[in-house]
């Protein structure tokens, strides 16, 4: 079961993550995985417009991205309201710029401590996210709080790594996220990320779905 870990240990955790991210500039893995792997088990449905695909229409609903990294799927959205990315990472400045440019807000603040002191977001979103942060379950509790539907993807059973100090589990999962309309699902998918000659397909086992909140 995910236990609070320090912030000294979630710090070591987060320079781990900072070093990926630095040394990786190029994102087509894990914009892969947000199109064909996140999203559609997520309940968002992307479409093509004018060579560019896909494209998420909001419909003029506001989102919060809850550690959406440096390229979120909120880049890839449109006529949405207000759109926040939470993420405490000192990502390389080309993500400020580019969120910047998209006319996203960035706020470098842990989730766990996240307030808008705004209205609710229309929704929140989280995917491949809740094995990095210091206290699993305070962050869907915050999302419970600011936002009104969430939509979430996370690979469970997977023994805590370095950068991934938690092992989720479904049960859990869809006990934080408690009672509303929507639906989760459990499902052993791709995961495209370790394509390798020796290995072609890691099989993950992931939690995903969407929930109303009450």
């Amino acid at each position: 079961m995910p236990s609070v870990i320090s912030n000294e240990e979630w710090q070591g955790h987060q320079h781990f993550e900072l070093n990926w991210w630095t040394e990786n500039a190029d994102t087509f893995g894990e914009e892969y995985k947000q199109v064909h792997v996140y999203a559609p088990r997520m309940g968002l449905s992307g479409f093509q417009d004018g060579g560019r695909w896909p494209i998420y229409d909001m419909q003029g609903l506001s989102v919060l991205d809850v550690g959406g990294g440096p390229v979120s799927m909120l880049l890839k959205t449109r006529n949405a309201g207000m759109r926040v990315v939470v993420d405490p990472c000192e990502y390389p400045d080309w993500t400020i710029t580019r969120y910047q440019t998209a006319g996203i807000t960035l706020s470098r603040t842990p989730a766990e401590k996240f307030n808008w002191k705004g209205k609710r977001f229309d929704e929140a979103w989280i995917y491949n996210v809740l094995q990095h942060t210091m206290d699993p379950e305070a962050v869907i509790e915050m999302m419970k709080r600011q936002a009104k539907l969430i939509r979430v993807f996370e690979w469970i059973d997977m023994p805590p790594h370095e950068g991934h100090p938690h092992e989720l589990k479904a049960d859990l999962l869809s006990g934080w996220l408690g009672e509303g309309e929507g639906w989760c699902d459990v499902e052993d998918v791709k995961h495209p990320a370790t394509i390798t000659d020796e290995k072609p397909w890691f099989i993950g086992r992931a939690f995903f779905g969407y929930r109303q909140v009450a």
